[in-house]
């Protein structure tokens, strides 16, 4: 078997800061990447992330990973979350790894990061995002967050700028600037605007977000070449899940994208 090369980066971001980057790959990194975008909180390891390289591995594919600013082992706070700054720092690691030869990304985005993936992929760069995987997605965070306070408890996110947010994952403070950009990321343009091939999972008894706001999203599109998958058994991580869902992440971009098992491209 082929030896794989893992690279760890930090990355310097033009606007400040940095992030920290993984890639790993087959004698050098191919034209294309499977990339995994983490969610509110996470990072970019973990068990799904390591099914995924594990399944882009067996094919021969370049992987690779990153922490958003303000989680894992990148600069900043979660006070910084913006949608503004999640495309930003999607901006900054295509330009990174286009400098090693990745000319196309195959992202699979897990709920914030299907928020990220797909709007990063609708406004920024949809010519090099052949094909897209949302797991759990967070389709309309912004809105949710802040519609799911009191009137009182949004007067005093917006006096303070800040907003305390616990769950049995993290204990974080989030930052008023998260609100300020609602009206830039409506769903309905997302929904109308979508032109490529999509496969979307989620589980029945996701406890944070509801598979029924995916249901209603896909019904919404108007591209035809989506797929959802609805695990009835599935929490919000999917973690007994991971290695279906990662080999049929990279079976649908063998299907819709140039990703194949063959020979790395030159």
């Amino acid at each position: 078997m082929t030896m794989r090369r893992q690279e760890s980066t930090t990355l310097p971001l033009p606007v400040g800061g940095t992030l920290q980057v993984y890639i790993s790959y087959t004698e050098k990194p191919r034209e294309e990447a499977v990339v995994y975008v983490h969610g509110f909180g996470s990072t970019r390891t973990g068990e799904k992330p390591l099914a995924l390289e594990n399944a882009s591995a067996r094919r021969g594919w370049t992987f690779a990973s990153f922490d958003f600013r303000g989680q894992g082992g990148s600069s900043g706070t979660l006070l910084d979350l913006r949608g503004t700054a999640l495309l930003e720092d999607l901006e900054a690691l295509y330009a990174y790894l286009a400098t090693s030869g990745v000319r196309r990304l195959y992202l699979v985005g897990s709920s914030m990061g299907g928020w990220a993936t797909a709007w990063f992929t609708l406004l920024r760069f949809p010519d090099i995002v052949p094909a897209c995987v949302l797991i759990a997605p967070a389709l309309d965070f912004l809105r949710n967050r802040w519609l799911s306070l009191t009137e009182q408890e949004q007067e005093l996110w917006k006096q303070s700028g800040r907003l305390r947010v616990q769950n049995q994952w993290l204990d974080a403070e989030i930052g008023y600037g998260l609100v300020e950009e609602i009206d830039q990321f409506p769903l309905a343009t997302l929904a109308t605007q979508w032109a490529r091939p999509l496969l979307l999972f989620h589980g029945m008894r996701d406890e944070i977000i509801p598979y029924t706001e995916t249901v209603r999203f896909v019904e919404l599109l108007a591209h035809p070449d989506v797929e959802l998958r609805l695990l009835k058994n599935g929490a919000h991580r999917l973690l007994a899940f991971k290695d279906d869902l990662a080999e049929a992440a990279c079976a649908f971009f063998a299907r819709h994208a140039a990703v194949s098992g063959g020979t790395p491209a030159r």
